[in-house]
């Protein structure tokens, strides 16, 4: 493993403020070679290549190589591996690895969510106040969302226990499925960065939805998730501001 031993001759960069370095490249292509040995016929959506899924494919692997990597270049210990199968449109397989703390979760449809092959659930807490709560903030592309952003965040924080940023969305909602957050939300995410921990969530007996109406959570990237609890509370408090955040949809 490269953690901390990244020198600034590594690194890239993609976009303002988004960062790539060979560790990125170098497990995206380990990856993915892998699985198309394997099954060469399957589509692929990759973050770093940018791979797109093949027309008409009924399996698609959907792979975030290292989801935090600007964590990962200051050496803060917050990253993961984030990988997911979705057959004829539905996710069916996870896998979230985070190499810090060697802990892998895993998801089937239909058989549970495990942490290293203990099964696991979201959390009992019922109400929000005293929730504990993880988000990220708005991306650069999406700075027009802050304020919106600002005014979701100021409420949850005067009414949950706290609110987390650790900066790895992947880890985020792995999080909510093993009950170390009780909700969870963001704007502007990518397949890669939710497709895991959507069915991680799920199939540990919470919900996940879009932050915005009519509109496919997996694409749109702008996600709620939580128990069912706590999910239904943080619901209700979006809900007053959906009308800001459809006219910015």
């Amino acid at each position: 493993m490269n953690f901390d031993r990244i020198n600034e001759s590594d690194i890239k960069t993609k976009g303002y403020n988004e960062f790539v370095t060979f560790v990125d490249v170098q497990a995206e292509t380990a990856i993915k070679d892998v699985i198309q040995s394997r099954y060469p016929d399957h589509g692929i959506i990759a973050e770093e290549s940018q791979q797109k899924e093949s027309a008409g494919a009924d399996y698609v692997w959907i792979i975030d190589p290292l989801d935090g990597t600007t964590n990962y270049i200051h050496s803060f210990p917050v990253y993961a591996v984030s990988i997911a199968l979705k057959v004829k449109g539905l996710l069916e397989v996870a896998v979230i690895y985070d190499p810090s703390r060697q802990e892998l979760f895993t998801a089937i449809r239909g058989a549970g969510s495990q942490l290293d092959g203990r099964r696991i659930r979201v959390s009992k807490q019922t109400t929000l106040e005293g929730a504990l709560l993880g988000t990220g903030f708005p991306y650069r592309q999406k700075n027009d969302w802050l304020n919106v952003y600002l005014e979701i965040f100021s409420e949850f924080s005067q009414k949950a226990a706290g609110i987390r940023r650790p900066g790895a969305a992947a880890l985020d909602l792995a999080y909510v499925a093993c009950g170390r957050l009780d909700g969870f939300w963001e704007f502007g995410l990518r397949p890669w960065d939710v497709a895991a921990g959507i069915l991680l969530i799920q199939e540990s007996g919470g919900l996940f939805g879009n932050l915005i109406p009519n509109q496919d959570m997996l694409e749109s990237g702008n996600i709620i998730a939580g128990n069912r609890r706590v999910f239904i509370q943080m619901k209700a408090v979006i809900s007053k501001y959906d009308n800001k955040l459809i006219k910015l949809s």
